[in-house]
């Protein structure tokens, strides 16, 4: 089936059709680099980078930008308050959000622009913006002029009172309308700044993703990406300075996931449910907390809870023991078309996870190496596409948290293993039971197979 994808800009599904027939382009919004990448940020990158995968599929070339936003007020706010250089900050947060997606199986984007060095083509936009009647300067600010554009508020369809006060505009007097944004604000000595045409200072938030989208991928592209939460007023704003200084459309295909509950309450430090990625890879593999986003529509809210999270670990400690019980060599090719089916139809992750549990019972019930092969293979691709199944089993099954207590190695458990072999051989199966009893108590399980014994910890 051809790909069909829900466009928030329209408010429906459509199949799409790409600018060029062998070439999309993309873009997401990616992080401000001023903390550690908590839950609700992990999910849109956990949900174009499956978009991602797929369009690769399908299309014999895919350019995908997600931009790193490492100059906005947030990073001037922690800047002061750690009293660290705001270089410093965003080099170790970006590192750290690099290393944290990097766990949960996320492939990096074919480009990934960084607001800073990205002034210059910001700086030419704002002036073009000027010089066609759709932006001013007022006390070394510039400003968009929101009545200047006459479909404003296309893609969040709100009244003009909504979006005011949806956006928090601030107020100040040097606005002509209260809905007007920020383009290019002044910077104090202490705050980073650029020259510009309107004197030393800063991008506003909005024009950077405009720019940078514009930079490399054209005035007009296939596919914006984000969070439901970015709809306005980030990307309404997106659109309006992309459209009117190009004169041209922007993103033909807006899709936004939706938003992320924690335990069905509303994610906050102040309720205890904040919960960083780096947090959560110490209960669990980068692949469980995977699955577990993609276990719901990315169009719908999404619930985070505990027991989502060991259900989805249980599922892949089910699909793992199919791979590594089929003893047989298999090299994944193209996905069965069940699951590229339901991929392309507004990738419905549920529905696509729903066949891995059949290609793991047809697996399991494969009689012949040739029929383990092909069905091992199938298993494979379709992990790939979804992102998981990345590793050796007997890796996933030995995985635990960095920093966990300190327990027996790996070498000091395949050690017991040998012993207890040792002790079967010899019939000693007081001797075998004992140390069987003594791995479980330390949290180690054995399988036997007619291949050998294996173990996971639990």
């Amino acid at each position: 089936m051809a790909l069909v994808l829900y466009n928030t800009l329209t408010r429906r599904k459509e199949a799409f059709e790409p600018l060029k027939p062998d070439h999309v382009g993309m873009y997401v919004c990616g992080p401000t680099v001023y903390d550690s990448a908590h839950i609700g940020n992990a999910r849109p990158v956990i949900v174009f980078d499956v978009l991602y995968r797929l369009l690769t599929r399908l299309y014999p070339a895919v350019t995908y930008v997600r931009n790193i936003t490492d100059v906005d007020d947030k990073i001037n706010q922690r800047a002061k308050d750690l009293g660290e250089p705001i270089d410093i900050i965003t080099a170790r947060t970006t590192k750290m959000f690099h290393d944290d997606i990097a766990e949960l199986n996320v492939l990096p984007p074919t480009i990934e622009p960084r607001a800073t060095a990205h002034i210059n083509q910001m700086i030419a936009m704002i002036e073009t913006l000027i010089a066609k009647g759709f932006a001013y300067e007022a006390e070394g600010h510039v400003l968009f002029s929101v009545p200047s554009m006459s479909d404003y508020g296309s893609l969040s369809r709100r009244s003009m009172d909504e979006m005011i006060a949806g956006a928090r505009v601030e107020v100040a007097p040097y606005k002509k309308n209260s809905a007007d944004f920020v383009l290019w604000k002044p910077s104090t000595p202490d705050l980073p700044g650029w020259d510009s045409p309107w004197g030393r200072g800063r991008p506003g938030w909005h024009i950077e993703c405009s720019a940078m989208s514009g930079q490399y991928l054209g005035t007009t592209f296939d596919i914006h990406g984000g969070g439901q939460d970015l709809v306005f007023p980030h990307h309404e704003n997106e659109i309006a300075q992309s459209v009117c200084a190009n004169g041209a459309p922007f993103a033909r295909y807006w899709l936004h996931n939706g938003y992320l509950m924690v335990e069905g309450e509303k994610m906050s430090k102040s309720l205890g449910n904040f919960f960083t990625v780096r947090e959560l890879l110490a209960q669990a593999p980068g692949e469980a907390i995977r699955l577990c986003m993609l276990s719901s529509h990315y169009h719908q809210p999404f619930d985070w809870t505990a027991e989502g999270l060991k259900q989805a670990r249980a599922t892949l400690d089910r699909l793992y023991t199919a791979l590594r019980s089929a003893n047989v060599d298999a090299e994944p090719g193209a996905a069965p078309i069940e699951v590229m089916a339901a991929l392309e139809d507004d990738l419905n992750t549920p529905l696509a996870i729903a066949h891995l549990h059949e290609l793991a019972t047809a697996l399991n019930k494969a009689e012949s190496n040739a029929d383990k092969a092909k069905a091992k293979a199938a298993l494979l691709a379709s992990g790939q596409v979804l992102g998981v199944l990345q590793q050796d089993a007997d890796a996933w099954f030995k995985w635990q948290p960095d920093g966990a207590a300190a327990g027996l190695s790996d070498s000091e458990i395949e050690a017991l293993i040998q012993a207890r072999t040792d002790a079967r051989k010899a019939k000693d199966f007081a001797e075998s039971d004992r140390i069987r009893k003594h791995l479980i108590d330390l949290g180690i399980i054995l399988e036997d197979f007619p291949q050998g014994t294996t173990w996971k910890r639990v």
